[in-house]
């Protein structure tokens, strides 16, 4: 072994001393207030939001619809086109999920 791996080794082996002396903690609170909208912002940015998810909504339709024409269209002596129809819907449905989704995943990691 070379020295740094040595020197590594004992400082692994060293007695950690607590941070705190008495084990009972620091005595400070630090604040962790709920998240909440500034009051004149909270309805503009609703708005966008529902936009956008009608955007999101609106572009899953069209996406379904685009891959639906692809498996038709590749039924007849384009097996390929019609595979990458077909591979595209989970995709989209992906999307979708997520969308219909979206507010309970980030309410799960916010709190």
């Amino acid at each position: 072994m070379n020295d740094l791996s040595m020197r590594l080794l004992e400082l692994a082996q060293l007695p950690r001393a607590p941070l705190d002396p008495d084990g009972q903690g620091s005595g400070v609170q630090v604040p962790d207030p709920a998240p909440s909208a500034p009051p004149e912002l909270s309805e503009p940015v609703n708005v966008i939001i529902s936009w956008g998810k009608w955007g999101v909504l609106v572009c899953g339709v069209a996406g379904l619809l685009i891959c639906a024409g692809q498996m038709a269209i590749g039924r007849k002596n384009r097996s390929s086109f019609a595979a990458d129809g077909a591979t595209g819907v989970p995709w989209v449905l992906g999307g979708l999920s997520l969308v219909a989704t979206a507010a309970s995943i980030v309410e799960m990691f916010v709190g």
